[in-house]
């Protein structure tokens, strides 16, 4: 930690224990509100996190909490905890600007549904949180907003697209935020930011509301935050169906917070260091490998079985991502708005009109079966599968991630998989590099044995864990 931490640090507290703080009246929403406003205040300018925050709004409604536990009403299991939103959904009051210059900057009226139950079970919405253009990308830059950065380099981006928010939790600006997963968006920033976090099952949080989402059904929003028991808290409130989602599963009628109350390393696990196509960077290999030792040591079952998908999923998940980029944005081309949108999203948005046909389609929905029934014969020797979360190192800002030295957008290979398949898949924090950047290791489950990777992260987090906050914060 700096010498600037401040004496109250949010990093330092679980949520559970602040919002139990806050209807006990020991703390107030109002305190915890304003320290989060006084913490984005002095770390921003140097992070960029945020796109947008209203401390009158969120300070008025953190007040109207104070009065209610006063009056003896019930606030829920997160009452009072402060919450960033990712720019790509709604949150009543503010504009969603999706990292676009051509989004529109008037606020919207109603929040979505991850957001509205989040709001229902106490949260103060602080502001929205940083996202590349419509979450394009594996780093948080964007013409509206300029480059986020990580809070443990400066130099680094923090991942993406959930980057704003991964860098606002690290730096301790907040204690609670959204993300969304559509090809590793919520576990890359987390890991590269030095933390915990889980893409549920497709279809555990619902992605309903009056509009269809902007990745399809393989797309996963849900909470952030700096453990997996703050997370799951969290999901605790946000799980369940919606009437205007049709792929939304029923609420698996336990807590998922409850689950952590002891913790629970796996029996056995898969080890596939490259799942049978990715190339790894040697160092992060080393680090990755020295962690699954580490398990070995404490009686984790360790089989390693590397040929698990013999060919990159890339090309499946490119053709169903770029086809809906060119659904959302493609009627912009030739117009005098196109030189507005990132140069890179262009390039997404031309191959999926250009060169994605409906048979591509089909092809690739042929392929989330192969490789659902690859992932099925692991998963038949142990009950988790364990890989590294990247490829290689987090892009420099502006730059290219690296593998062994050499620049390439391949250092992502580990993530986009699970969204193809719809597993549920985590991240926890094995270690750090020599330049001192954090390093995760993926965990992932059959569908719907979302709990089996919350237990997993959580007794994991207490093997690797070296006490250790980003410098910035």
């Amino acid at each position: 930690m700096s010498e600037s931490t401040p004496a109250f640090d949010f990093r330092e507290h679980r949520v559970s224990d602040l919002a139990a703080d806050v209807r006990a009246r020991r703390r107030s929403a109002r305190e915890l509100t304003q320290f989060a406003l006084e913490r984005i205040e002095a770390l921003d300018p140097q992070v960029n996190a945020f796109v947008a925050t209203d401390a009158d709004r969120a300070l008025a409604i953190a007040h109207q909490i104070d009065e209610r536990i006063a009056s003896g009403d019930r606030v829920g299991p997160l009452a009072g905890i402060p919450l960033g939103v990712k720019d790509l959904e709604d949150a009543a009051g503010f504009a969603t600007r999706y990292g676009s210059l051509l989004s529109s900057p008037d606020p919207v009226e109603e929040s979505s549904v991850l957001v509205e139950r989040l709001v229902a079970a106490g949260c103060v919405v602080i502001g929205k949180t940083t996202t590349p253009e419509y979450g394009h990308k594996g780093a948080t830059e964007s013409l509206l907003s300029g480059a986020t950065r990580n809070p443990w380099s400066l130099e680094h981006t923090p991942g993406g697209s959930s980057g704003g928010s991964a860098a606002a939790l690290a730096s301790g600006m907040i204690p609670l935020a959204t993300g969304s997963d559509g090809g590793g968006s919520i576990r890359l920033p987390a890991a590269i930011c030095g933390f915990s976090a889980i893409k549920a099952t497709q279809g555990r949080v619902p992605n309903g509301g009056p509009n269809p989402p902007g990745s399809a059904h393989f797309s996963v929003k849900g909470p952030m935050a700096l453990r997996i028991a703050d997370t799951a808290l969290a999901l605790d409130s946000c799980i369940g169906p919606h009437p205007t989602d049709p792929y939304s599963l029923p609420h698996p009628g336990s807590s998922w917070f409850e689950v952590l109350g002891v913790d629970r390393l796996p029996s056995s696990v898969v080890w596939s260091p490259t799942l049978g196509f990715a190339e790894v960077d040697a160092e992060i290999a080393a680090i990755c490998r020295a962690a699954v030792d580490r398990l070995a040591d404490a009686g984790v079952e360790v089989i390693e079985v590397d040929d698990l998908w013999p060919e990159d999923p890339l090309p499946a998940w490119w053709s169903l991502w770029t086809a809906m980029r060119a659904r959302t944005q493609g009627h912009l081309r030739g117009t005098s708005q196109w030189e507005q949108i990132d140069p890179s999203l262009r390039f997404q948005i031309e191959w999926g009109l250009d060169r994605v046909t409906a048979a591509d389609l089909v092809r690739s929905l042929d392929a989330v079966h192969q490789f659902s029934l690859r992932l099925s014969r692991a998963f038949d020797q142990a009950p988790l599968l364990v890989t590294p979360v990247a490829a290689g190192h987090p892009p420099r800002i502006g730059g290219q991630g690296v593998v062994n030295g050499v620049a390439t957008p391949g250092w992502v290979k580990f993530s986009y998989g699970y969204n193809l398949t719809r597993n549920p898949a985590g991240t926890v924090n094995c270690g750090f590099t020599a330049d001192g950047l954090p390093v995760g290791l993926q965990v992932a489950a059959r569908q719907l044995e979302d709990v089996l990777v919350i237990q997993a992260l959580g007794a994991m987090e207490q093997v690797f864990a070296d006490g250790r906050w980003a410098p910035i914060g």
